[in-house]
């Protein structure tokens, strides 16, 4: 399995945890690159290292490693240092590390922001869209909402595909299963298992409710559509870029960029699926840093 080849619902399950792990055991150095090494000279050679907390989760990748071939651009060195959530937030307060590209608020994160509201700070949105949920196809007529599928449960076999036990979207399923008063059977399975549930029914237009989340590539490969109804229950998060306080005095320019950071979630879905295909991840950004021109100058204020 490739490193980064899943999101996985064990993974929001991180994202829902507080994790306070020691950073310095956490932390896996997996880059250190020379600004301009593969793109000729930069503009300018910069004393400072810009160092990116990677968490493992698909979502990180695409606009941690864009953000990183700009950053060289700019002549910063660039560290890229694997480590879990509570880990990263960890090592931003300590100021071992100065920026995080996948911080998903206001609930998931909240916590890790409250406990280290001193030392980092949010800057910008990535984007907004960080949906998860029950989602159908699109050719399911009329289930637009969680209400919508009393009295139709058997239109999907009474069934509802998910994730591992033990993951916080399967708990929390089944929360809304009793209070919605559904007639509804919650499969639990492996993200790759549900997954192929998915693909099968869909190969031949089957009605399936399942669950989603994005960024996904499920959004890529199909139409689907997130059930509304349970704001109570799945709050949609923005995708914020994080920094340590003190990035604004040690690299203003980097902080700058970072301040007008924002990227398309159907670009980073794009680019997971490019990824999980055998993609090289710096090559895939260099190609959508190219294809942005206008957006980077934008971002970097020029």
């Amino acid at each position: 399995m490739k490193r980064y080849q899943k999101v996985g619902m064990s993974v929001l399950a991180v994202l829902l945890a507080i994790a306070a792990c020691g950073v310095d055991e956490e932390f896996d150095e997996t880059e250190e690159s020379s600004p301009g090494e593969d793109e000729g000279e930069v503009a300018e050679d910069r004393d400072e290292t810009i160092r990116l907390g990677v968490t493992n989760w698909t979502s990180t990748i695409p606009p941690t490693y864009i953000a990183k071939e700009i950053l060289e651009d700019m002549g910063y060195t660039v560290e890229l240092q694997e480590a879990d959530a509570g880990a990263v937030y960890t090592g931003l307060s300590r100021g071992d590390l100065d920026v995080f590209m996948d911080a998903w608020l206001p609930d998931m994160h909240k916590d890790y922001m409250e406990q280290y509201e001193d030392s980092i700070e949010s800057i910008s949105v990535s984007y907004e869209e960080g949906e998860l949920g029950w989602v159908v196809p699109e050719y399911v007529d009329d289930i637009n909402t969680v209400e919508d599928l009393k009295g139709q449960e058997d239109l999907f076999d009474n069934r509802i595909f998910g994730i591992e036990e033990g993951a916080g979207m399967t708990e929390t399923s089944r929360e809304m299963i009793q209070s919605f008063d559904l007639d509804l059977d919650y499969v639990a399975s492996s993200e790759s298992g549900m997954l192929t549930e998915v693909q099968r029914h869909i190969s031949s237009e089957e009605p399936i409710l399942f669950l989603g989340w994005r960024p996904h590539p499920m959004f890529v490969d199909y139409d689907l559509r997130v059930l509304e109804g349970d704001e109570d229950y799945f709050a949609t998060s923005e995708v914020h870029v994080v920094v340590n306080k003190d990035l604004a005095e040690k690299a203003p320019e980097a902080y700058e960029f970072l301040e007008n950071w924002s990227i398309d979630i159907q670009d980073v879905e794009e680019m997971i699926v490019e990824i999980e295909e055998g993609g090289d991840e710096e090559e895939i950004a260099r190609e959508w840093v190219e294809e942005n021109e206008d957006l980077v100058s934008e971002m970097m204020g020029q």
